[in-house]
């Protein structure tokens, strides 16, 4: 089945996929075989690991997810947050909370504060207008950005969910990751031509220097970061014959 989600480990030279075919990969990047496999009950869209790396939540396309021990696959908790699908999920820098963005426009949040303990809502993001495509947490853990299907981008109290409203107050607040593919210091990556769907993932180097989008095309596309002039200079390479849908930089870049 298609492969839709991606995430890279916080410590070690491994990253996970998942897809439709419910089977959960753990990849060793230099060797570019498998060193765990699991299986989850239903076809899988997005996963993220925890900060120390020792759990893997993996979402599904029918609005469950499950907190998985990232070394032998048993489900430490399992959830279900609204009836549609999940395209983004992550984890707070600390590892004290986790966002789930939904297509039913909602982004839940649930406090982790035992990454393998049952997790405890705290809030729901209620604003957006189509369902959520990317997700990301500030340094501090308190402040969530996020972009929709609509490509609308969005700014949320991370501790309750509550909308920010004045965007100027969010100008200086470093992001801990940056994957939603809109706002001032990604607005460069659209070339003349694409159009809102055409750019499926976007992730920014650890050292922040560096910047990669996937698109419909078959590109992964490197760009300096932050990006915000649109006439920016890139380079592209071509591996994929069709869409590409998720790139992650790995631990180290």
């Amino acid at each position: 089945g298609d492969l839709w989600g991606g995430a890279h480990h916080p410590s070690e030279n491994t990253f996970a996929t998942v897809g439709q075919d419910k089977v959960v990969y753990i990849w060793d990047a230099e060797s570019h075989t498998p060193k765990h496999v699991f299986k989850v009950e239903k076809p899988a869209q997005a996963c993220c690991f925890s900060p120390c790396g020792s759990v893997l939540a993996v979402a599904s396309t029918t609005g469950e997810w499950w907190v998985l021990d990232s070394q032998n696959g048993l489900v430490l908790s399992s959830y279900k947050s609204g009836p549609e699908q999940i395209d983004a999920i992550a984890y707070s820098p600390d590892g004290s909370s986790i966002a789930v963005g939904s297509h039913d426009n909602y982004v839940y949040l649930f406090e982790s504060s035992n990454l393998r303990a049952e997790y405890k809502p705290i809030g729901k993001c209620t604003g957006h207008s189509s369902f959520i495509t990317h997700l990301d947490f500030s340094d501090d853990g308190k402040v969530l950005q996020t972009t929709s299907g609509d490509y609308e981008h969005l700014f949320w109290d991370a501790t309750n969910g509550d909308q920010i409203t004045s965007t100027k107050d969010m100008r200086d607040v470093n992001m801990s990751t940056y994957t939603c593919t809109l706002g001032f210091p990604v607005c460069g990556i659209w070339p003349v031509g694409y159009d809102g769907t055409d750019i499926n993932a976007l992730c920014r180097s650890h050292n922040d220097k560096l910047l990669v989008t996937a698109d419909d095309f078959g590109l992964v596309n490197l760009f300096r970061y932050p990006c915000c002039n649109p006439t920016a200079e890139w380079s592209s390479f071509r591996g994929h014959s069709a869409h590409v849908t998720k790139v992650r930089f790995l631990h180290g870049d």
